[in-house]
């Protein structure tokens, strides 16, 4: 079975979304800042242990969650493994190795990230991993 070519607005939201992976990569949050919608949201899901846990509505707290995350972790390995772009909406799977600045301790989990997008601008993030390794670092 092949698999069905992308629409023009999916190569353009898959675009969008690995230059946003490769800012993050890079620490540079104002670059990640260019692919965010107007009126962004993201949904990183766990308890208030984890420095960055929380939804954040606009482009204000959004900047904030991704410098809170950069802040807070070492970043030793941040691999997407798989892009799968459908319609308005961007999939992306990986794996993690974080190191928690303020224990020391290590995160490692698989991640799945769901990603909406408009015009190519991320409009909602949804962050899903193994918060019960994040807890035990940040604990």
């Amino acid at each position: 079975m092949q698999a069905e070519a992308l629409t023009g607005e999916e190569s353009r939201n898959l675009e969008a979304t690995q230059a946003l992976f490769a800012a993050f990569g890079e620490g540079d949050v104002p670059r990640i800042m260019t692919y965010l919608a107007g009126d962004p949201r993201i949904e990183f899901y766990g308890p208030s242990v984890i420095p960055y846990a929380g939804t954040y509505q606009g482009r204000e707290e959004c900047a904030r969650f991704f410098e809170t995350v950069l802040s807070s972790v070492d970043i030793h390995i941040f691999e997407p493994e798989e892009f799968i772009a459908s319609g308005k909406k961007v999939i992306v799977t990986g794996r993690l190795h974080l190191t928690a600045r303020a224990t020391g301790r290590d995160i490692r989990s698989d991640f799945v990230h769901v990603i909406d997008l408009d015009g190519a601008k991320w409009t909602r993030f949804r962050d899903f991993m193994n918060t019960a390794e994040a807890v035990a670092a940040f604990s």
